[in-house]
C-alpha cells in the first residue's frame, strides 16, 4: 500500500509540520516515507505546502501529481489542489477558512471546522493536528499511537505547553470525521 499526501495551507497554519509530524509516525510505524517541504516566500504568509509518500515498499519516486489525500488548510490551496486529488481520493478541507468547494462525486470529501476544534482544544495553533485526527479516522494509514509518539517527541520545546492541545486536536479531528463517516452510511442505508 502506497498512499501520497499534500498538506496545504498559509505559512504558519503548521502543515509542514503536520507533514513532519506524518513522516516520524511512519517512521515509527516502520513504514517507507519520503517528505518534501516547500520553502521560499510561502513562509511570509502565502501558501505553505508538503508532500509525504507512506509506503510498506520502497518508494520509487518523492514526486506527486495526483496526491491520494490532500488537507488543504485555506481556500487558495482548497483551488489549487481539487482538480489534482485522484479519482478515489479523500479531499480535507478546513471549513473555518473554506466555505465551500465543488469536487467530483468519486473524491471523498470532508469539510472539517478545524480552527473551531482547535480553540475548543486550547488554542487554534493546533488546526492542522485536527486535520490529522480527521485523515486517520478516514484512511488509517497509521496507528494513533505512532502519531502520539511522534508529538511526544518531535513538539519543538517551545511549544510544549501545546501537547495537550494537540493530543486533544488528534482526538477530536478523528471523533468528528469518526461521526461524519457514520451519518454518511446511515444516509446511504436510508
Amino acid at each position: 500500500m502506497e498512499q501520497s499526501i499534500i498538506l496545504a495551507g498559509f505559512g504558519g497554519q503548521g502543515v509542514l509540520f503536520a507533514g513532519q509530524l506524518l513522516a516520524y509516525a511512519a517512521l515509527a510505524a516502520e513504514k517507507q516515507v519520503t517528505w518534501i517541504p516547500s520553502y521560499g516566500p510561502e513562509m511570509r504568509g502565502g501558501t505553505a505546502h508538503c508532500t509525504v509518500i507512506i509506503s510498506d515498499e520502497p518508494i520509487g519516486s518523492p514526486l506527486v501529481r495526483t496526491p491520494d489525500i490532500v488537507i488543504a488548510m485555506n481556500l487558495p490551496s482548497a483551488e489549487k489542489y481539487a482538480p489534482r486529488v485522484a479519482r478515489t481520493g479523500l479531499f480535507l478541507i478546513n471549513r473555518s477558512l473554506v466555505e465551500s468547494l465543488s469536487q467530483p462525486p468519486e473524491v471523498k470529501t470532508l469539510f472539517v471546522q478545524a480552527n473551531q476544534i482547535a480553540a475548543e482544544c486550547g488554542t487554534e495553533k493546533v488546526a492542522n493536528v485536527v486535520m490529522l485526527g480527521a485523515l486517520l479516522a478516514l484512511r488509517p494509514l497509521l496507528p494513533r499511537p505512532c502519531l502520539v509518539q511522534a508529538l511526544e517527541t518531535h513538539l519543538p520545546e517551545r511549544h510544549r505547553r501545546w501537547l495537550a492541545a494537540n493530543l486533544c486536536a488528534l482526538d477530536a479531528g478523528y471523533a468528528i470525521a469518526m461521526h461524519e463517516r457514520k451519518m454518511a452510511r446511515t444516509k446511504l442505508a436510508n
